[in-house]
């Protein structure tokens, strides 16, 4: 069966997890987790969190699905190994630097890879398992069909979410709450600025969806290889944690869910199965209303009561010797290789009724209070004898509290700093390298080309424009989809075959599984986009010896630390906030008469391009282009001008006045480079 996974955010939470039936919960350490605001568990509250779990049979994964920066590293380290010395089950993280250091320092402690990285195909989850992995949470974005070819196709165990809050945009993908306000999704802190108001097409909230309820789809996820179903919410009250657990405990155990707690106790008008069923409409789309606000205190305090008394959920086999003239002895056991065998009083010869297998259990089922109960039991009575019910049950307290200690004890994970190998820094650089990027080959001047040391193109634009190839095998990159489903790979991959055959000898790429990918269709030099949301230089590191040797950075990195890490940045272009697949264009008039963009408009009024690739999924860009050509970042590898709604004469344009390091004629930001990011 598989495990039910539930959220933590701190103590009540975890009462409620356990209770009400998980079979594991996720919860963040103090720091480097992507719910800072929730409560979290720290280096002394942290082991007590593991050892209550762990005695009453639950595991517990550690999220440090965050992003992390070269100088926050030695912090980082203190909180690995916190954790690696509390025995806690598994680690979930989405930067690979840090999955890199835990590898290295910590090779017992099981990695997990978070949904920020994005993976939603077969080569991706396979990438990870070749590099240790051992469980992926898949992108939300997936319909059943989907997870089942991965399942099918790839050991890594995967993990899908059942419900809770659907993100808009492809997690990991998105930058919509740092580029608006400097609050990092991908550190932990996302403000959750598509809740507002974005109009499109005359239809309001255009990028909030209704949360994910799949208990519906239990028995079809599990068949389709699914090893653990995770439930949304380390910063939602106990009461939700107690009903969603509850909800699908029974779910999973055959039994009728409580539907109405479920809607009840949170949902933004009512309810969406997300992306299973392969639908994608207006019905994903919906808001928390007043009155879903009001729904849920009628039942706060019945969902309370779930989980306010221990419930039993660990079986105990038990055996009981009474012998003439011998101590009195019972032996527990958990079925988990623990056992506790205690010694009481020496029996009595029965003056009227003696101790015999009914008594006995009736004094050993009474295990309230306790997570035990009792499974089998075992006598070996001589006739005649009788220990009375004080004895019976001082014997059976004394052998669960034994049991218990044993469950309990921390089993702490050997962490060895010295074995983290040191990263390489960014060898210096006096003048970066000029890259040029284009949407189309129509944008392209004929002017300025030749300085470019590399020019960019998606790859579909190269295959409609084979004469692109003569700019050269050195300079001509094919840009990769961002996004390729798993019924897409063999297709994309027979396509980079032919783009070899002809000349192409190059490809970016922003995400593990598409580069992975072309990595396996042809022996390609391969570049790593901004995407890959590198940070530090361990990150680079990890793509170093995963064959990617020329990287661009993230814009989340501060000018200040990029020089630090071997790559370039982008220097010009409208930058990319979100990647979707629940298109709102599509959801409005279907796609028929759609030309591939449209626009989004925020409550200021302000507009968002949106670009739809191929129908395959859709990117939001802002509202106005980075620009930093008369601030150059120095020390870095190389700088980038993207372009993707631009003429070819503004093209032109930007291009001269970058190469003369003055203003543009037009409003720009200077992205996070220069801004201190939470």
């Amino acid at each position: 069966m598989p495990e039910l996974l539930s959220p933590v955010g701190g103590p009540e939470q975890l009462l409620a997890a356990v209770r009400c039936g998980a079979d594991a919960v996720y919860l963040g350490a103090k720091g480097f987790n992507a719910r800072r605001n929730a409560h979290n568990f720290g280096a002394l509250d942290l082991p007590q969190a593991v050892s209550y779990c762990h005695e009453h049979g639950v595991k517990v994964h550690v999220t440090v699905n965050t992003l992390v920066t070269d100088p926050e590293w030695p912090q980082l380290l203190d909180t690995l190994q916190h954790i690696a010395q509390s025995g806690v089950d598994a680690v979930i993280v989405q930067d690979l630097g840090v999955a890199q250091t835990i590898r290295e320092a910590c090779p017992t402690l099981p990695l997990h890879a978070s949904t920020q990285m994005a993976i939603h195909n077969l080569a991706g989850a396979q990438a990870l398992w070749q590099q240790g992995f051992a469980r992926a949470v898949l992108a939300r974005e997936l319909c059943l069909e989907e997870i089942r070819a991965i399942a099918d196709n790839c050991p890594i165990e995967l993990e899908v979410f059942v419900h809770g809050a659907l993100c808009m945009s492809v997690s990991g993908l998105c930058t919509l709450s740092s580029m608006l306000g400097g609050r990092s999704g991908n550190r932990g802190l996302c403000a959750q600025p598509c809740r507002l108001d974005f109009r499109c097409r005359g239809r309001s909230h255009a990028l909030s969806l209704k949360d994910l309820c799949a208990v519906r789809h239990v028995r079809a996820l599990a068949e389709a290889g699914v090893a653990s179903f995770k439930i949304e919410g380390r910063m939602k009250r106990p009461e939700y944690v107690a009903a969603a657990t509850t909800a699908y405990r029974q779910a999973l155990d055959g039994q009728k869910p409580n539907l109405q707690h479920l809607q009840a106790v949170f949902s933004r008008s009512g309810f969406t199965d997300g992306y299973l069923t392969g639908r994608r409409d207006l019905s994903m789309f919906g808001i928390r209303r007043k009155e879903d606000v009001q729904s849920a205190k009628p039942v706060l305090s019945d969902l309370a009561r779930l989980y306010h008394k221990e419930t039993p959920r660990v079986g105990v086999d038990m055996s009981l010797e009474l012998s003439a003239g011998r101590p009195a002895r019972l032996c527990v056991s958990d079925g988990e290789g623990h056992c506790q065998a205690v010694q009481g009083p020496v029996p009595e010869t029965a003056r009227t009724k003696p101790t015999d297998e009914h008594s006995a259990r009736a004094s050993f089922q009474k295990t309230g209070g306790t997570p035990y109960f009792l499974h089998s039991l075992a006598c070996r009575i001589e006739p005649g004898l009788m220990l009375p019910s004080s004895g019976l049950n001082a014997l059976r307290k004394q052998a669960l509290e034994g049991l218990s200690a044993q469950r309990s004890a921390l089993h702490p994970h050997a962490f060895d700093r010295q074995a983290c190998r040191p990263a390489p820094g960014a060898p210096v650089c006096d003048a970066p390298a000029l890259r040029l990027r284009f949407a189309r080959a129509a944008q392209m001047p004929e002017e300025g080309l030749s300085e470019a040391e590399k020019i960019i193109l998606p790859i579909e634009e190269i295959e409609a424009h084979p004469d692109l190839l003569h700019l050269g095998s050195q300079t001509l990159v094919g840009e990769l989809p961002l996004l390729v489903f798993p019924t897409e790979e063999q297709a994309l991959s027979a396509r980079l075959s032919a783009l070899y055959a002809s000349g192409l000898r190059q490809v970016i790429g922003g995400n593990l599984g598409t580069l992975a990918l072309a990595q396996k269709a042809a022996p390609f030099t391969l570049l790593g986009d901004a995407q890959l949301n590198i940070l530090n230089q361990r990150a680079a590191a990890f793509y170093h010896r995963f064959g990617i040797y020329d990287l661009t950075l993230s814009y989340e990195l501060n000018a200040r630390l990029a020089p630090q890490v071997p790559g370039g940045v982008l220097a010009y272009g409208f930058l990319p906030l979100m990647a979707f697949r629940a298109c709102p264009g599509r959801a409005q008039n279907g796609c028929g008469d759609c030309p591939g963009h449209f626009h989004l408009t925020d409550r200021k009024g302000i507009r968002f391009q949106a670009a739809c690739h191929h129908r395959r999924y859709t990117q939001l860009f802002n509202s106005v282009p980075l620009y930093i050509g008369d601030r150059r970042i120095k020390g870095v590898a190389f700088e980038t001008l993207y372009f993707t709604f631009e003429t070819q004469e503004r093209c032109r344009a930007v291009l001269s006045a970058f190469q003369r390091g003055v203003p543009l004629d037009t409003p720009v930001t200077k992205g996070l480079y220069y801004r201190t990011l939470q």
